[in-house]
């Protein structure tokens, strides 16, 4: 994590920016000196993370719980951050899931709906209820995708892989749209990435060793390798880049 000022007066919305990669991403941004809200659905954060982002920032943290596949709960929160921030400089799509492991065979229709709702539709409820509030020339859209956006994940992902994928496209036809606006739009592609709800949850102890031994670097990545680059694409000199997916994983992919 890097402490300056680059991002002194600006504002930032991390969603699901409460526990793992969007909680490292919502301390870097702060440690940056924006003031930061976050998201939460089923983890409210912390009274430690909330201090810590007061203290990095020297403002007041905002944490706001929205279910981000609901339109009318997303719809709410233009108005609420503006009444707390004035409005969004950069707003980080982070909230994802793989909801559960299954073969295209046997998965229903509904578990098919909700992996992709969990990852592209909140992407676009948040963006197109956020979009008409971001300031011209300042506004940083910045959308967590995945690898596996870029090889089809692991078994019983195929679901969670094609919402991923599509992050890709969305991005780059975002960029084009409001590039005249002075509105830069990028992804991220995370890899192995430690200590978040993902692994823990749906990856096995010799599944995460066995990938781990396939990384270059020789380890796996964690929250703040992600947060790093997040933090760069935020930076107000980064206005020539848009519409670009930035790979994070260690040299075990290139896309």
């Amino acid at each position: 994590m890097t402490s300056n000022t680059s991002l002194g007066g600006r504002t930032a919305l991390v969603t699901g920016g409460a526990i793992g990669i969007g909680a490292g991403i919502a301390v870097e941004l702060a440690a940056r000196g924006a003031r930061v809200a976050v998201t939460y659905r089923t983890h409210e954060p912390d009274a430690e993370l909330l201090g810590r982002l007061r203290e990095l920032s020297g403002a007041e943290p905002i944490a706001i719980s929205v279910d981000a596949t609901d339109e009318s709960q997303v719809a709410e929160l233009p108005a609420r951050l503006s009444d707390a921030f004035g409005g969004v400089d950069i707003l980080v799509n982070n909230v994802g899931g793989l909801v559960q492991r299954a073969t295209i065979s046997d998965m229903d229709y509904a578990l098919w709906r909700r992996v992709l709702a969990v990852n592209l539709d909140s992407l676009f409820l948040v963006t197109h209820h956020l979009l008409p509030t971001m300031r011209d020339g300042a506004g940083r859209i910045i959308n967590v995708a995945s690898l596996a956006g870029r090889n089809g994940g692991h078994a019983g992902a195929t679901a969670y892989a094609a919402s991923k994928a599509a992050i890709f496209g969305f991005t780059r036809g975002l960029a084009k749209e409001v590039a005249p606006r002075g509105i830069t739009v990028n992804a991220l592609a995370p890899g192995f990435i430690e200590a978040t709800p993902f692994h823990d949850t749906f990856t096995t102890p010799e599944s995460k060793a066995a990938t781990i031994a396939t990384i270059p670097v020789g380890r796996a990545g964690v929250p703040a390798d992600v947060a790093s680059a997040a933090a760069w694409l935020a930076q107000p000199d980064a206005s020539f880049i848009s519409g670009a997916v930035i790979d994070i994983n260690g040299a075990q992919y290139f896309g």
